[in-house]
């Protein structure tokens, strides 16, 4: 059964049909052997409708709709104005600016691909004209979108949480450190291509034009406070602190700036409503998927097969990792933790790891492999926004890959880095 399952998900792959058909086939299929039959069927699709049954699912489409409506007005423009005033000027600033707002971003948008959208379309012409290679300020853009999915708040984390019954609110939290943590390797690694390349700096901002560009950023700067400080200050559970978040963006937008008319609206809704339609899809056929293969004890049989339940919490980090990481250089991160969360889940409980630092964990990686070849999403995003050839995408992306699994394996060492703020807050 297994071995069946597995070829018609890859045939069906290749085949070019969009992941959606394969996870729902495959999970027919499955059914099929193992009842003997279609009779049944209500079965599976109770599962399927299961899966996109809890509230905590609320907060994808508000996340997703917050981000538009800030994407197409002024937010995202105005907090990479206030963040180019105070580092445009130093050595490498311009790309270290590209990485800050990706992560400014990501503390409001929570999704890769919209960070590479909204960051990347209105800086990298800025970092052309500078100086940078195309190659490096596509990876820049690429590799630092990851930041955006461990930054709460993280669409990533959110379905993690649904599927393994984590708290949404620590891993959250838990997401800050290992986010910090990359944006400083980023940082100084821009700060080097910078030197050794010889690329111009910017013209040194004047404090007034910084204390314009923060008082400009203000009402922007709002969103992470009302997401991190809603949520732990207990005014908000996450699936509010999303609501809360639409409701600032549409105050925003369209009465305090006017950047959109109230006609925008249909657009923007219409856009989230596509976006969600997928997710919603595929967290249903990823449930099916996920309930017939538990009942048929896939995951066991292939964790004792390679041997991971007698590896201990280190051997099993390292199997996800590398899992997680490889699985999401070929799919769409969304699909990959909801089908290798349930394979893995017996593994986690018996080795006693804490699902925050799993969680935390599997995030980062999903994140890796969206921005690695050949296949990461985030890759032919960029590829569709600037009009760039596969291999000039990818080109400059070998040292941000180094130093993202380095981030790994010094989350896996030191497990405080994400679980201190964590254990701060909820201990």
């Amino acid at each position: 059964m297994t071995a069946t399952i597995i070829t018609i998900m890859i045939v069906l792959l290749l085949l070019g049909f969009p992941m959606m058909i394969p996870l729902m086939t495959a999970a027919f299929v499955g059914f099929f052997m193992s009842f003997g039959g279609l009779g049944q069927m209500e079965t599976l699709i109770q599962q399927m409708m299961r899966g996109i049954s809890p509230t905590s699912l609320i907060a994808v489409p508000m996340f997703i709709l917050a981000a538009d409506i800030m994407t197409r007005g002024q937010s995202a423009s105005r907090l990479i104005d206030m963040v180019m005033t105070f580092v445009g000027h130093i050595k490498g600033g311009l790309a270290v600016s590209t990485a800050v707002s990706c992560t400014l971003f990501g503390a409001v948008s929570g999704s890769t691909q919209a960070t590479v959208v909204a960051v990347g379309s209105p800086l990298r012409p800025r970092m052309l004209k500078a100086g940078y290679k195309d190659s490096f300020t596509l990876a820049l853009i690429i590799n630092s979108s990851d930041i955006a999915f461990l930054i709460p708040p993280s669409i990533g984390m959110i379905i993690y949480g649904v599927i393994s019954q984590t708290s949404i609110a620590e891993l959250f939290i838990a997401g800050i450190g290992p986010g910090l943590l990359i944006l400083l390797m980023f940082s100084a690694y821009s700060v080097m291509y910078a030197i050794i390349n010889k690329v111009p700096t910017e013209p040194k901002a004047s404090w007034k034009a910084r204390a314009v560009a923060v008082q400009k950023a203000l009402w922007p700067l709002g969103f992470p406070v009302l997401i991190v400080g809603g949520i732990y200050g207990g005014v908000f559970s996450p699936t509010e602190a999303a609501a809360a978040c639409v409701l600032y963006a549409i105050f925003l937008e369209f009465i305090v700036f006017r950047s959109l008319k109230f006609p925008d609206i249909y657009t923007i809704a219409k856009s989230t409503g596509l976006i969600t339609a997928v997710v919603f899809i595929l967290v249903a056929a990823g449930n099916g998927f996920s309930w017939i293969i538990s009942f048929a004890q896939i995951p066991q049989a292939i964790l004792e097969a390679v041997g991971i339940n007698e590896a201990g919490p280190l051997g099993v980090l390292i199997a996800i990792s590398v899992a997680f990481f490889v699985a999401c250089m070929f799919v769409d991160p969304i699909v990959v933790i909801l089908v290798l969360t349930p394979i893995f889940a017996p593994a986690i409980a018996a080795s006693g790891l804490d699902p925050v630092l799993v969680g935390v964990l599997i995030t980062l990686q999903v994140a890796i492999g969206s921005a690695t070849p050949p296949f990461g999403c985030d890759i032919f995003t960029a590829i569709a926004i600037f009009k760039r050839p596969y291999w000039e995408v990818i080109r400059g992306t070998p040292p941000f890959i180094f130093m993202l699994v380095a981030a790994a394996g010094l989350i896996i060492a030191f497990p405080q880095i994400a679980l201190f703020l964590r254990d701060v807050a909820f201990r």
